[in-house]
């Protein structure tokens, strides 16, 4: 199905100014009319009749008054048939048995979770228990909700994802989408619900995006498909893995009429039940970096001592009394303590 705009000039004023007038020459026609009878003029009973039909042909065009906001669209059809789409704000006068289609009228896309999670569509309005008065009302506003389409660009958050990375990791996810309608006919026409759609799209870009990439840098995995490994990850490489989400997004709802305009990570940490087993492999691996630091810098120090002291020849130090000192500095140097030192009165002989 394709766009096409529904070609009709701005006429709901100069409409509603007739449609005003025109229902009060009726009431007067009537009123003469039935005046005229009663006092026998034949022609008073065709006035009354015009002016009662008059009466009933004008408050249907009353239905063929439409306004629009900037930023709204409104999908018309004519006993089935698609007729076109009004956008533009301005007050619009069209045919008043067209009438107006959106299937997502009640599906709100919630900002914290999934369609409906929020308690904001009909399903939340019929089951709220609060009170009977505040359930009716809600009813009575979404019934009354309009079937007008936003084309402004809307945030869709989907909850928290639970998925598998490249090494099988659980790990939860959750992105925030912001997109918009383009091509209201596809929208309305070529899918059943386009923001449940969209919402379903999204949950299925996320889990076959996230499932290439492991959570950290991992030896041997390769995330580009050119069959090298790579330092690609989830925690390390998040714009890139943003763009191939909002990629995958935009491809699977081309159909629907509807753009991705980015796509952003909210959330990522590993699950639950191995979030402390993961928390300890990074607490050893951060403890084994850094004793590795303090021994590196420990060997450069002890180079570095027993070089100053073959230069100024303070000492002369055979091969035992190296090794003895070496052992000592690095004790000294590598240990979490302070150093106690021992004087040694004697000779090592």
């Amino acid at each position: 199905m394709t766009e096409k705009i529904y070609t009709t000039k701005k006429l709901g004023m100069f409409m509603l100014f007739v449609i005003v007038l025109g229902l009060i020459a009726a009431t007067l026609m009537i009123v003469w009319g039935f005046a005229g009878m009663a006092g026998g003029t034949g022609a008073g009973g065709l006035v009354g009749v015009l002016g009662i039909l008059l009466w009933i042909i004008l408050p249907i065009c009353i239905g063929g008054l439409k306004v629009l906001k900037p930023q709204e669209a409104l999908v018309l059809t004519l006993f089935g048939k698609y007729k076109g789409t009004l956008k533009g704000e301005g007050f619009y006068f069209v045919n008043p048995f067209c009438t107006s289609i959106n299937p997502a009228q009640f599906t709100q896309l919630g900002q914290s979770g999934d369609i409906g999670g929020g308690g904001s569509g009909l399903l939340s309005a019929l089951t709220k228990s609060n009170s009977g008065k505040e359930t009716t009302a809600e009813f009575d506003a979404q019934m009354r909700a309009s079937k007008k389409i936003s084309l402004k660009v809307m945030t869709l958050s989907n909850s928290k994802q639970k998925v598998n990375d490249a090494l099988g990791n659980p790990v939860e996810i959750g992105v925030a989408v912001m997109w918009r309608v383009v091509d209201t006919a596809k929208a309305v026409f070529d899918v059943d619900n386009y923001k449940e759609y969209l919402s379903l799209q999204v949950d299925t870009a996320v889990r076959s995006v996230a499932k290439v990439y492991p959570y950290d840098i991992a030896p041997n995995v390769d995330t580009t498909g050119d069959g090298e490994a790579d330092d690609g990850s989830l925690r390390g490489s998040t714009e890139l893995v943003a763009a191939r989400i909002k990629d995958e997004i935009q491809k699977k709802v081309e159909a629907a009429g509807l753009e991705i305009i980015d796509a952003r990570i909210t959330h990522l940490a590993y699950s639950p039940e191995i979030a402390a087993v993961m928390l300890q492999r990074q607490q050893a691996r951060a403890v084994v970096d850094a004793r590795k630091m303090i021994v590196d810098g420990a060997v450069g120090m002890v180079e570095m001592a027993l070089d100053k002291l073959n230069e100024s020849e303070m000492v002369n130090l055979d091969e035992e009394r190296k090794a003895a000192m070496v052992s000592n500095l690095l004790v000294v140097l590598c240990a979490g303590k302070d150093a106690q030192p021992v004087v040694n009165s004697g000779t090592l002989y």
